[in-house]
């Protein structure tokens, strides 16, 4: 794809990532509606948002990365991360946890904690550990994102990294949540289908069945430059 291409590719897509945040900056409201949407966003949105959210530049680019060092062996560890991450968080705690929210009218999930146990110390101890550890993961999203920038458009690592937190930055602080999931759910779509015509596309091109392809990928582990481990 040459530079002009994915220059179209890329304008038409920020186009689309400020028209769905300006759709949720109009149905933000009050503060329910730009913390928790409002309590009523669609489940189907919801979930491709989580999915886009959880599986990110640290779960593709790491697990890929870890793969090509270790064997595709590794990918085993990167389904029962999303195993338990998507099944246990959803199903076995989405909806008590959604119903204690709604019953305390907590906004946060520390104050939801800090008001069904009712202990401030609570609530103080899990702020602290999200506010210490959220932005190291989001550090990690955000330079993947950078790095990407970097490579295609052969500009300053720097500024790709400030053009990117730039626009992450207008739709999140503009469109409130509704405005994240709204693009989360459009990276979600885009993220799943390329995902599946790669993997479709690989064992074609490969010509084996699906353990043979991984032996070979297996055996190539060693030769991964270093730079990329």
């Amino acid at each position: 794809m040459s530079i002009l291409t994915l220059g179209i590719v890329v304008i038409l897509y920020m186009f689309v990532i400020a028209w769905l945040g300006y759709i949720g900056y109009k149905q933000t409201k009050n503060a329910s509606d730009y913390l928790l949407g409002g309590r009523k966003v669609n489940p189907i949105i919801m979930a491709l948002s989580y999915g886009a959210t959880f599986i990110s530049a640290s779960a593709i680019v790491g697990f890929g990365g870890v793969a090509a060092t270790f064997g595709m062996g590794i990918q085993w560890l990167c389904l029962l991360n999303m195993f338990m991450g998507v099944v246990v968080a959803f199903i076995f705690f989405g909806r008590r946890t959604r119903k204690l929210g709604e019953q305390h009218n907590a906004r946060t999930f520390p104050q939801l904690l800090g008001m069904h146990y009712k202990s401030r110390s609570i609530q103080i101890f899990i702020a602290t550990i999200i506010f210490i550890g959220m932005p190291l993961y989001a550090a990690v999203v955000m330079k993947g994102g950078a790095v990407f920038i970097e490579q295609m458009f052969h500009i300053d690592l720097h500024l790709a990294l400030l053009i990117f937190t730039l626009i992450v930055a207008a739709y999140v602080i503009t469109g409130g949540i509704k405005g994240v999931l709204y693009t989360d759910a459009l990276q979600a779509v885009i993220m799943f289908g390329c995902m599946l015509f790669l993997l479709f596309w690989f064992y074609k091109v490969m010509d084996m069945g699906f353990i043979e392809a991984n032996q070979k990928l297996t055996e190539i582990a060693p030769l991964v430059p270093d730079r990329f481990k």
